[in-house]
């Protein structure tokens, strides 16, 4: 071990943080940009499934907090390209990465938003399986990423409730709203439980991803806990999570669950799922639309620069 591999791992023992001008391991460095570049195209993809309901909220109320949700998504996955950015790699090709199939984002916004109900499952299941995925990253050993993930958690905190209180309203209405609220909630679930990865003795990242205390928790172990707090939710709701086999395991004190169809899970993080082209596309489209945008303000900002040496 040389001298600069022995004062990484004395820091992450110590939890110390890393920081971008720090010496790494080159693998550490490799999985932090994977890790962190697909979390931040699963936030810029993750806008879509939901500004597609912006026009079409029930209420202005509505209309004004999805738009504020999207919006912060938006910041979070600037804040996250910012922060993925201090590894070396530039934000030009982490989206050229995205863009070509090579990176990946969360499997779950491959899935169609098909009725107002399922913006609301998308805030109560979607962003809270985030919620449980992210307040743990808020003490990854990596400092840009740890910092990041302090306001994006908050600000998912909103996010989950908004859709908790949509559903709660839908689930008090008529029986026509009352269906409508279990139908998301049936459609989501179970994507929302694979958010998590793969099984640990199938996740290749999971071990080294926790040995230098980037996650803190494995798949299962957060996928569990997720679970836990679900299924007592659901009964403020008065609805039912679509798992004939979920019972409370007194000997274990958590709820035992039934088999995910991880089939479908490879299957859409292969490019399979419902509307994996239709996003990809959209991505695309709004990339190639935004380029004078960024032509404008490269522009700009060498104006600024050249005026400011001149002086």
């Amino acid at each position: 071990m040389i001298p600069e591999e022995k004062i990484f791992e004395d820091k992450i023992a110590r939890e110390v943080r890393i920081e971008p001008r720090d010496w790494m391991p080159a693998d550490y460095r490799k999985l932090l940009i994977r890790q962190m570049s697909q979390h931040a195209h699963s936030e810029i993809v993750g806008m879509l499934p939901e500004g597609n309901w912006i026009t079409r909220a029930p209420s202005l109320r509505r209309k004004a907090t999805l738009i504020a949700k999207v919006q912060d998504e938006a910041g979070h996955g600037l804040y996250l390209y910012s922060a993925t950015e201090t590894l070396g790699i530039t934000r030009e090709e982490t989206i050229d990465q995205l863009h070509s199939g090579k990176a990946k984002y969360s499997s779950i916004f491959n899935y169609p938003t098909l009725t107002w109900a399922d913006i609301g499952a998308i805030g109560w299941l979607v962003d809270g399986a985030a919620i449980m995925n992210q307040v743990p990253l808020c003490r990854a050993s990596f400092g840009p990423y740890a910092r990041a993930m302090v306001r994006i958690c908050k600000e998912e905190s909103f996010h989950q409730r908004q859709g908790f209180e949509i559903l709660l309203t839908l689930s008090r209405g008529s029986e026509a709203q009352k269906h409508m609220c279990q139908d998301a909630i049936n459609r989501w679930w179970w994507p929302s439980v694979m958010m998590f990865g793969p099984p640990d003795d199938a996740s290749p990242h999971n071990q080294k991803s926790m040995q230098w205390k980037i996650k803190r928790f494995s798949n299962d172990e957060l996928r569990q806990k997720f679970i836990d707090v679900c299924a007592e939710q659901v009964r403020v709701l008065g609805m039912k999570l679509p798992d004939d086999k979920m019972k409370w395991n007194e000997d274990e004190q958590h709820y035992d669950f039934g088999e995910i169809n991880w089939t479908e899970f490879r299957e859409v993080v292969n490019g399979n799922g419902p509307c994996n082209k239709e996003r990809l596309e959209a991505r695309k489209k709004a990339h190639a639309e935004g380029a004078w945008v960024r032509e404008a303000a490269a522009a700009y900002a060498g104006k600024k620069n050249h005026s400011s040496n001149n002086q």
